[in-house]
């Protein structure tokens, strides 16, 4: 009897939970539904200029332009590929490296101070740096997409390694383990709940800072774009590619959400 009650009490919080997502979904969609209608409905009653704030209905022109002369997918698909790249690259880097700051203590109190700093500088001051040494093109921009995120990706690493259970790490050492046993079987699996959260913040800061790369370096992508019409005023172009850059980053950001569910459901 207790048994059913508990599959019963189960099944019913299963099935409120599912009616909660499905009504924050709900909520979402109208929300953007009221949101395009009002602006569509202001920039047609002239409350809105829509020379400059354009309208849902010149958007959905410009995307269908876009797709029919493929600026669309040549721009976009080149702005995709420098942000996974650099994305891949700023993951590889700062675990390489917050791993050799755990490994090595005294690593790791000469060059914090110096990560700190380097976290702190306003990344776009560094673009024109990396113009002069890597010239304009595709490098230039992975390089910009890198610099906005590695090293705060490797101060939060760093920083989720030292938080794991020092009693785990000990027990290891006791058991006849090396730093390198204490690594691979307590302080990495301990820590995928911080790199997955790390994960889900580069992946934003990579495209911006390819964004950022791009508006100073490129002759493609979606940065161009929006430089391009902003300087020859068809700013229906620089609304469109916007909006096609937060679909990009809501894409990615769910990708990222979707490795952590499946992790989730390991454990």
């Amino acid at each position: 009897m207790k048994t059913t009650d508990n599959l019963s009490f189960q099944e019913k919080y299963e099935r409120d939970c599912q009616r909660k997502r499905r009504m924050v979904i709900l909520a979402r969609i109208l929300l953007l539904a009221v949101f395009l209608l009002l602006w569509e409905g202001a920039t047609r009653a002239g409350y809105v200029d829509s020379f400059f704030f354009s309208s849902p209905s010149q958007v959905l022109l410009c995307f269908a332009g876009m797709v029919k002369d493929y600026s669309f997918f040549t721009n976009t698909g080149i702005t995709l590929l420098e942000t996974i790249a650099s994305f891949l690259l700023v993951f590889v880097i700062s675990m390489l490296s917050a791993t050799l700051l755990w490994h090595s203590k005294k690593c790791s109190e000469v060059l914090e101070p110096y990560l700190v700093v380097l976290n702190s500088l306003p990344k776009s001051a560094l673009a024109p740096l990396f113009i002069v040494w890597l010239g304009t093109g595709i490098n230039t921009i992975i390089v910009a997409g890198i610099s906005v995120a590695v090293f705060g990706s490797i101060i939060n690493l760093y920083t989720g390694f030292r938080q794991v259970d020092g009693e785990k790490i000990k027990l290891i050492y006791t058991l006849g383990g090396g730093k390198r046993d204490a690594f691979f079987k307590v302080v990495l699996p301990g820590s995928i709940p911080t790199i997955l959260s790390n994960m889900k913040v580069n992946i934003g800061l990579a495209l911006v800072g390819v964004i950022i790369g791009e508006f100073l370096a490129a002759r493609r992508g979606l940065g161009y774009l929006i430089i391009y019409g902003s300087q020859v005023f068809k700013l229906n172009m620089v609304i469109t590619s916007i909006i096609i850059l937060c679909v990009i980053a809501m894409g990615l950001y769910e990708g990222i959400q979707v490795l952590e569910r499946c992790y989730r459901k390991r454990i």
